[in-house]
């Protein structure tokens, strides 16, 4: 089996589009293209169109995750992503995640924990289970994760930010006791937590 190169055209930065039996697969340096004699009409073997994927492709692919994770870290649906919105085919981008999955440079585990050690101290335990779903983190990597990391006391979270609001249940009139409870609601707070601390910040004041 082999493909009939039916487009070879400029894609701009010293790029090659290339399409084979009138599909786009992949983009190339005009440099590669002309190693590789893939002008219009020429044929491909299916030997070659796997050493163009995995090789040179795929290898590019490889580079350009180390340079995404050097940067900073993500996690493996965020990496897809980025080497998607990059035109990397998807053997290439596979290729790129099984790479530095295999070396330990792509962890959801791993980012997980780091991100609830980092920001348990201002978002509430259901605020970080959804941004981590957000990022593609499985469930069942976060709610480990959860286990082993979260040690955050939500209620002295809410005290928190009542401060920082300069918010006192004691003078607040109704209206503005539901306005704050929808706020700490909506970042993920419970309600039951909610209502203790706005009980208790009454009662004391």
């Amino acid at each position: 089996m082999g493909y009939l190169v039916t487009e070879c055209t400029s894609a701009g930065k010293g790029r090659m589009e290339i399409s084979l039996d009138g599909r786009r697969v992949f983009w190339l340096y005009a440099a590669e293209v002309r190693q590789l004699s893939l002008e219009n009409g020429a044929e491909l073997s299916e030997e070659r169109y796997q050493y163009i994927l995995h090789e040179i492709i795929g290898r590019r692919a490889i580079k350009r995750a180390m340079h995404l994770l050097e940067r900073q870290e993500r996690t493996e649906h965020q990496l897809r992503e980025k080497l998607r919105l990059s035109d990397y085919p998807e053997e290439a981008v596979e290729d790129a995640v099984a790479y530095v999955k295999r070396y330990h440079y792509l962890d959801d585990a791993r980012y997980a924990r780091t991100f609830i050690r980092f920001h348990q101290g201002e978002r509430s335990r259901k605020r970080l289970e959804t941004d981590l779903l957000r990022r593609g983190v499985p469930g069942d990597v976060i709610a480990d994760s959860m286990e082993r990391e979260f040690s955050s006391d939500e209620k002295e979270q809410i005290r928190r930010l009542l401060e920082k609001k300069q918010f006192s249940a004691d003078t607040a009139d109704e209206k503005e006791l539901r306005r704050m409870y929808g706020y700490l609601m909506r970042r993920g707070f419970r309600g039951a937590d909610i209502l203790s601390v706005l009980r208790t910040d009454s009662c004391c004041s």
